[in-house]
């Protein structure tokens, strides 16, 4: 009876890796239905693509583990994005916002402490006013759009070539964006699994009050999981300007902050908190990211695209909803 209970339950593999085999029926799917789908040319543009969301995601799935929220990293990341593309502006730019340059690298931090700062405020807010994650990144996700817009009213664009090269160069044939997401996926599993951090996190998350009672800094903590969420968005706000070689204030980062909710939740991360699995998070990355690429590649509309991520994000929360309903 006791090496059966420890032999190989195939009902928790399949629960646990679900989302890795809809990705690969996904990706048969659509190289039937348009063989260019699994192209050299395509899987680039895609993994490039969801590089920068990714990033996002891998800050609010925190945020959720922690029974919260993050509704700010799209208009963060835009913020970000002005800001530090406009001292990478070269110095012949038609539309330059200011004479200050600085070197690539620090452009790169400009925008991830920029995320840090407002992720500290907002977890500051969470933590100590208790005001409802809800409405406290609801309320940055406006002020942040809002700030960038009177940052610049206009795109920043002719950003230097350096800059550039954070998110477009190429090793072995890979852009420099993708090896940043994976080191950003990296320290986040190592900070979920292996450091104290992340204990306190998944305990803060499955009950607070119990989290308390055993010694663990709530409050501190979870300033620390909003920080982390501000400087992936900030990160993210710098990469996407310095790939698309401009930042426009009004579209960079838009509804990003949903794509990374609904790539968190479809890769198993509890929205009632207490439950996340890196692994996870990273299949329903590339799940949402699959499924927009074949859309765009299958010729449908962008408004179907955003009624399948709708659909996606409440089956989801459904699904772990019944889950969590059957708990004993």
């Amino acid at each position: 009876m006791e090496a059966t209970k420890k032999g190989f339950d195939f009902k928790k593999f399949m629960s646990n890796n679900a989302m890795w085999f809809v990705l690969i029926v996904l990706a048969v799917l659509l190289t039937i239905a348009r063989p260019a789908f699994l192209t050299v040319a395509n899987m680039t543009t895609l993994f490039t693509s969801e590089s920068i969301k990714g990033i996002i995601t891998c800050g609010v799935c925190w945020c959720i583990l922690s029974k919260g929220i993050d509704l700010g990293p799209g208009s963060v990341a835009a913020l970000a994005a002005v800001i530090s593309a406009s001292f990478a502006q070269q110095s012949d730019a038609l539309n330059r916002l200011h004479s200050i340059h600085l070197p690539a690298i620090v452009c790169i931090i400009i925008g991830m402490i920029i995320g840090a700062v407002i992720g500290i405020i907002v977890g500051w807010l969470v933590a100590y006013t208790h005001i409802h994650p809800f409405i406290a990144t609801l309320g940055s996700q406006l002020i942040c759009r809002a700030l960038a817009k009177m940052y610049s009213s206009a795109p920043v664009s002719n950003l230097d070539q350096s800059f550039r090269n954070f998110a477009i160069y190429k090793i072995a044939g890979i852009p420099m964006v993708v090896f940043i997401f994976l080191l950003i996926f990296i320290i986040s599993w190592f900070m979920m699994t292996q450091c104290r951090f992340g204990k306190n996190i998944f305990a803060i998350g499955g009950n607070d009050q119990a989290a308390r009672v055993a010694g663990i800094n709530v409050e501190k903590n979870l300033v620390l999981t909003y920080m982390w969420s501000g400087i992936c968005a900030g990160l993210a706000g710098a990469l996407l300007a310095a790939r698309t070689g401009s930042a426009d204030p009004s579209t960079n980062g838009l509804q990003y902050e949903f794509d990374a909710i609904a790539a968190a939740t479809v890769g198993g991360t509890s929205q009632t908190g207490g439950v996340c699995r890196m692994s996870g998070v990273l299949s329903g990355i590339l799940v949402l990211g699959v499924i927009n690429n074949g859309l765009v590649l299958l010729g449908a509309n962008d408004n179907l695209t955003q009624i399948i991520k709708g659909l996606i994000i409440v089956g989801a929360v459904v699904v772990d909803m019944r889950k969590n309903a059957k708990k004993p």
